[in-house]
């Protein structure tokens, strides 16, 4: 394994006190440098002739790697360290989101047409004509982010309450990304009955329910269930958020390699919820040779150890994730760190591709194997080709909402990775390039006109 790449999900503020004199801030500088610290803004605080205060910017790769730096500044003579924070826990102080109202209240004539006794009429109409809930309530643009804790993105069952920091990055990228209004949910249950249970309860204020970091293979039933008992779409994104944006990938990768989704060897590895959705699109989108492996090895209609998710995909041979990876021309690695070495790359067919998507550490470091591969992405933001879920679940939901559609169905997630797909034309596409910006302006409205319409076609639009 190489060093990560420093970034901001480890970023610090450091505010130090210097003398004026020439050369002072060059070695404060040097010394950052010196452990491999990444220095972003400085900021001139105040100064006088004696002294300066500035506060530097630096990305580190990891909370001990950030201490290194801190204790390389404080280690330099005449360097006052005035303070040092965290800026990723500064900004989740007091939490990333809030609600606000949408309607000034500066009269009584405003109070009583907002609330009691106006808001009456409003209740008698929907109780009248249950449909009207949409137009006259927030339902129409609110979605539900649910979660038990039992799979908090790689670090496993945190439970609710850590959870929560995840789940309102979610919503904020809801509002940011497609302007709906979304809101946390985390259980302090992680039974099966009785999270469908609640859900289905607090189901009639939102439009829609997004189901997060919820450990397979309860995770599979959870949506299923949801989906047959509620009227209003239902969305795991660690399944299908991720399996459009891979699918949205490799359209485009395998264009540089010139080679059919039909025709080539996918070798998976992870058979949890990201892994079975990825295989079920796949295999929905034309690939028929998929291999799939977890951390016993191929997934083998040999082994007796299988749930009825990994039987669907169970092949005929047995080995390691080594012997499956020979003569494969994809790798896609929704798994563990550092569990795919050079070695088995090297094995791979000609210009193989390989999405090592485990985060923060990949399945293989891509400084390792650059030359040897005709296309890497990650899940990082600091390397080319992030798989990011955003570039799927807000355009998705957005495209749901706008024509009330009762369920997200497969041909939906398929046009969705289309769409993002076709955000990269061929004058850009390159092996850094197979895959839009997050920041790409484009991508939640290419995506919600193409989920809309596969939504008609679908018939399960109902407006």
């Amino acid at each position: 394994m190489v060093d990560l790449n420093p970034s901001a999900s480890f970023s610090l503020k450091i505010q130090i006190e210097i003398p004026n004199r020439p050369g002072t801030l060059a070695s404060v500088i040097n010394a950052i440098a010196g452990v491999k610290g990444s220095l972003g803004d400085i900021a001139l605080l105040q100064q006088n002739l004696q002294f300066t205060q500035r506060e530097i910017t630096v990305d580190a790769s990891s909370s001990e790697h950030a201490d290194k730096i801190v204790a390389a500044v404080q280690a330099l003579p005449d360097i006052k360290v005035i303070s040092f924070s965290d800026r990723t826990f500064a900004l989740h102080q007091g939490g990333k989101i809030r609600i606000g109202s949408k309607l000034p209240l500066k009269s009584q004539s405003d109070l009583a047409m907002a609330y009691t006794p106006g808001v009456g009429r409003i209740c008698r109409a929907i109780a009248t004509e249950p449909e009207r809930v949409f137009s006259l309530t927030v339902k129409s643009n609110m979605v539900a982010v649910v979660t038990d804790g039992s799979a908090v993105l790689g670090l496993g069952n945190l439970g609710a309450e850590a959870a929560l920091p995840v789940m309102e990055g979610k919503a904020l990228l809801f509002k940011e990304f497609a302007n709906i209004d979304a809101f946390p949910i985390c259980l302090a249950t992680q039974d099966t009955e009785q999270i469908i249970q609640t859900v289905k309860h607090i189901a009639p204020v939102f439009g829609g329910i997004n189901l997060e970091d919820i450990a397979a293979p309860r995770c599979f039933e959870i949506e299923q269930r949801l989906r047959k008992e509620l009227n209003i779409p239902v969305f795991h994104d660690d399944q299908h958020g991720t399996a459009i944006v891979v699918l949205a990938a490799l359209y485009n990768a395998l264009k540089l390699v010139n080679k059919a989704l039909s025709e080539v060897k996918i070798v998976i590895n992870g058979a949890g919820a990201a892994g079975v959705a990825i295989a079920r699109l796949l295999q929905k989108a034309g690939a028929t040779r998929i291999c799939m492996c977890d951390s016993k090895g191929i997934i083998s209609t040999e082994r007796t150890d299988l749930n009825a998710q990994k039987q669907e995909f169970a092949v005929a041979a047995t080995g390691t994730l080594a012997d499956a990876l020979k003569g494969a021309d994809i790798f896609l690695g929704v798994s563990a760190p550092g569990i795919l070495s050079p070695e088995m790359v090297d094995s791979m067919t000609d210009k193989p591709i390989v999405f090592a998507m485990a985060n923060p550490i990949p399945e293989i470091q891509p400084e390792l194997v650059y030359d040897r591969v005709a296309v890497i992405a990650t899940g990082r933001s600091d390397y080319p080709n992030q798989i990011n879920n955003v570039l799927a679940f807000p355009g998705v939901f957005r495209g749901a909402l706008n024509c009330r559609a009762s369920e997200i169905t497969t041909n939906m997630y398929l046009e969705a990775a289309k769409a993002i797909a076709s955000l990269v034309n061929s004058a850009d596409l390159d092996s850094e390039h197979i895959i839009p910006s997050v920041f790409d302006p484009r991508v939640a409205d290419t995506v919600a006109k193409a989920v809309q319409l596969a939504a008609e076609n679908d018939g399960v639009a109902c407006r």
